[in-house]
């Protein structure tokens, strides 16, 4: 088995290369696993699909439960894993730290951390307060061994406030507070995200999967991005095929879905190391 800190320090390096890498999102083992032997090189947990799973709202698991779910990936493979910590299960920096401590012992080479409050009436936290949070994340990341890896997300976008200027002075800040990665999730154009890296001094991370998203991992490398994650798009497009079999079979009482299905010989071969 591949140590912890070899993890940590291989997903340093996917952030160096001079191209960008994929990183997808799985739910459950099950697809970490087929994801590891389809070939990706790190994998990221996603809040979402898997509060999708369980059958809850993104936001509603805690984290406890959140916590175990990330141990589960990690065991699954191999692979260096992220993991998607929400804003930390807290308003506090000092709450965010453990956060990421708990995680930390999972096995996970790194996290990230959004500035998402979770109240509709406030969706974002005043910067100030939102970069204090980032630096009480990055202080109990780097402490480690081989420090992990944490992502820095500003949330504007989905939430609303598509402000460009403070969504960068935003992730100004959290390179300063120590952020290792930046990710401003929802950005679709070249112009919004070209202008995103040409104002930041840390790898970017950019959200592929979103609707009338077009931009290939090629458009998204020649740009300066240096990770691709697709968030909770792999799970909605599992759950999409769901729900048109099972509207099939309730509309028309037919099962065609059936020819579009994966063989079960072709998904328990990518559970074999």
């Amino acid at each position: 088995m591949t140590t912890q800190n070899e993890k940590a320090a291989a997903f340093r390096a996917l952030h160096e290369q001079d191209e960008a890498f994929v990183i997808p999102n799985p739910w459950d083992a099950g697809t970490a696993r087929m994801l590891a032997g389809l070939g990706f090189e790190a994998l990221a947990t996603t809040s979402a699909g898997y509060a999708f799973s369980v059958g809850c709202d993104d936001g509603r698991v805690g984290r406890d439960r959140m916590l175990e779910h990330v141990r589960l990936i990690v065991e699954a493979t191999d692979l260096p894993v992220s993991a998607d910590l929400e804003n930390g299960f807290g308003d506090e920096p000092g709450t965010v730290a453990e956060t990421v401590r708990l995680a930390a012992d999972t096995g996970v080479a790194g996290g990230s951390i959004e500035d998402a409050t979770g109240r509709r009436d406030d969706p974002v936290y005043p910067p100030g307060l939102a970069a204090e949070r980032v630096r009480a994340a990055c202080e109990a990341a780097h402490a480690r061994e081989i420090p992990l890896t944490v992502t820095a997300r500003a949330e504007n976008f989905l939430y609303g406030r598509p402000d460009l200027d403070d969504t960068i002075r935003r992730l100004q800040a959290y390179q300063d507070a120590g952020a290792d990665v930046l990710y401003a999730p929802g950005l679709k154009t070249r112009d919004q995200i070209a202008v995103v890296v040409e104002n930041v001094d840390r790898p970017v991370n950019v959200l592929a999967g979103l609707p009338d998203f077009r931009l290939s991992r090629e458009d998204l490398s020649a740009l300066g991005v240096k990770r691709i994650s697709t968030g909770s798009a792999l799970s909605r497009a599992a759950l999409g095929a769901f729900l048109r079999a099972t509207r099939e079979m309730l509309r028309t009482g037919t099962f065609r879905f059936a020819d579009e299905a994966a063989a079960s010989a072709d998904i328990v071969a990518l559970f074999r190391p």
